[in-house]
């Protein structure tokens, strides 16, 4: 009898444990410390981040590694690095690689240097500054493609508006599109131009934060307004700009949708983009599998550049 009891003692003290478990659980969840709100709050963006961003990365990935071309009509198969051993020997990929490169390296400073000018202008202290404002969402507010169309009719060779400016003060019009030179410039002139306003929100909106105080203080050191910005705006402004710099850059990289509407890559590949291959690939060729490989390249593209910024942030911070 006193086993029997013993062993029903315990199963009651075991149920009570359970309970006891389960209200602490109950009450974690009711009544949670930091880290548990911290982790509740932050799982809803974890599961989209793993269904929108990690599931496609990996199945890209996985994809890379096969042969698997839609018009052969032949079933995926696993081939390793051949994909990406063809891209060293094609060189539509080293031509459409380094005109990417090209114009992130032409675009992105100058976006900078044209927002800094446009962010300084609406920043000015007149009475009037939202058509200044407003003007900075235009640009930003168009759709891509729809300025790869205005801005290749702006350098058409018969009507286009730039030859006959350049024809009304004594100079002659050319033939941008059948130039490679010409070309691409004529894309980096209309990348620039669309990306500034970009450059120029986000660089108005931290000159909002940095207290006018500092300028009077200035005023009565007698700092003019060039010392001033050198020594006050300019370095209270590297957050930010640091930051349209990382948006902008990742940008230029993935660039598509303006060179496409103004050229098609012509002449020939010369002003093709990485972007623009990995869709000839993919939707022209339907070749998924070198397509996918040319995605990842330009993955890692993004992602080495983002980490360069990011260290860049980091070391600013620790020296601090």
């Amino acid at each position: 009898m006193r086993t029997g009891h013993m062993t029903v003692t315990s199963r009651l003290e075991q149920v009570a444990e359970r309970v006891e478990t389960r209200r602490a659980m109950l009450s974690r969840l009711l009544d949670p410390d930091e880290t548990t709100l911290g982790a509740l709050l932050l799982a809803p963006a974890a599961v989209l981040l793993g269904g929108v961003i990690v599931y496609p990365v990996c199945k890209l990935l996985y994809t890379s590694f096969l042969d698997l071309s839609l018009t052969s009509g032949a079933p995926a198969r696993f081939v390793g690095l051949a994909n990406f051993q063809q891209m060293l020997e094609d060189p539509v990929f080293w031509q459409a690689t380094w005109n990417t490169i090209l114009i992130t390296l032409i675009t992105v400073p100058g976006a900078l240097v044209v927002g800094l000018g446009l962010a300084l202008l609406a920043n000015l202290p007149f009475n009037i500054r939202w058509p200044v404002r407003l003007s900075l969402l235009i640009p930003w507010a168009l759709p891509l493609s729809f300025a790869g169309l205005i801005f290749a009719w702006f350098f058409h060779s018969e009507y286009g508006v730039v030859n006959d400016v350049l024809n009304r003060v004594g100079l002659p019009g050319a033939i941008w599109f059948n130039s490679p030179r010409l070309a691409f410039a004529a894309i980096c002139l209309t990348i620039t131009w669309k990306a500034s306003s970009f450059m120029a929100m986000i660089i108005l909106a931290g000159l909002q934060t940095i207290p006018r105080s500092l300028y009077e203080a200035a005023d009565v050191d007698g700092a003019g307004r060039v010392r001033q910005f050198f020594e006050i705006t300019l370095p209270l402004l590297k957050p930010t700009i640091v930051v349209a710099l990382i948006f902008r850059t990742i940008a230029a990289l993935q660039t598509f949708d303006i060179p496409y509407m103004m050229t098609g890559g012509g002449p020939g590949t010369s002003t093709a983009t990485l972007a623009m291959y990995i869709h000839q690939n993919t939707v022209s060729f339907l070749d998924l599998g070198y397509g996918s490989a040319l995605a990842v390249v330009m993955f890692i593209l993004s992602m080495c550049v983002t980490a360069v910024y990011l260290r860049m942030i980091s070391g600013r911070e620790g020296a601090r």
